[in-house]
């Protein structure tokens, strides 16, 4: 199983222990997954992704075998086409966005011009709906949390696949009933950020939507990696055999790194 939500790096916002590929590997061996898509945290707020992106390919150059890049495209950026286009060949697993970081509206049609983009390099597109509770989030971190508008937009607007991160139920539920059943098959969602016991929303969502739609993601190191394994675990009795998507086949084409 792969982990769609990893990340190294530093986080602007407040210390983080073992941000480095090493130590993700080591957690990786650990939960018994197979891989990581990985992005750059530092790199969300950078306005030029080039940088980053290049400094993410370079830290994971001997770990390949187990931690597949996730680069950032910015579409607001000039000659961010042809980026794409190279990430893709360089092997990204997939595209990371972030268009509350970047005050980029629902409608904006560059977004919708990147999940286009993508979904003709059959290539996925990435969105985050948050890093941290709003509860617990430091006064300089002003962007808000992913919307239903966003996702929805971006899913009507492309055949490709878009994976998204850090949703709980409510935003799940609000995207996925205002979609089409083709519309609706083209999103998949991790569920690091959706209660268990007591309140069974991953069960109910299994049991409503189908295990299908959901991946698996940590959010490590930001998050504990126990979290979803933990909701696995504890789901009912008749939830027990589900059996949801592994990450890794969501990309029509193989990429082969270079």
């Amino acid at each position: 199983m792969i982990d769609c939500a990893a990340y190294i790096g530093h986080y602007p916002f407040r210390y983080l222990p073992h941000p480095d590929p090493e130590g993700l590997v080591r957690v990786l061996a650990r939960e018994g997954l197979t891989g990581a898509w990985v992005g750059h945290l530092p790199t969300v707020w950078h306005r030029d992704p080039a940088p980053g992106n290049a400094a993410l390919f370079e830290a994971l150059a001997s770990h390949r075998a187990l931690l597949a890049p996730a680069p950032v495209v910015r579409p607001d950026w000039p000659g961010w086409e042809r980026m794409l286009r190279d990430l893709v060949e360089r092997g990204a697993a997939c595209i990371r966005a972030y268009p509350m970081q970047w005050g980029m509206a629902s409608n904006d049609p560059r977004m919708i011009e990147l999940a286009r983009a993508c979904g003709e390099l059959a290539t996925p597109l990435l969105l985050t709906v948050r890093f941290e509770d709003l509860r617990q989030r430091h006064a300089l971190d002003v962007a808000p949390d992913l919307t239903a508008a966003h996702v929805r937009a971006l899913a009507r607007a492309s055949e490709g696949r878009l994976v998204v991160t850090g949703a709980g139920r409510e935003l799940i539920e609000e995207t996925h009933w205002g979609l089409t059943p083709d519309e609706q098959r083209r999103v998949h969602w991790d569920f690091a950020w959706v209660w268990g016991p007591p309140e069974e929303h991953l069960a109910h969502l299994f049991r409503t939507l189908g295990p299908d739609r959901f991946v698996y993601g940590t959010h490590w190191p930001l998050r504990l990696t126990q979290n979803p394994r933990a909701n696995l675990d504890l789901l009912p009795d008749d939830q027990r055999n589900a059996r949801i998507t592994d990450a890794g086949s969501l990309a029509a084409i193989r990429k082969t790194p270079t």
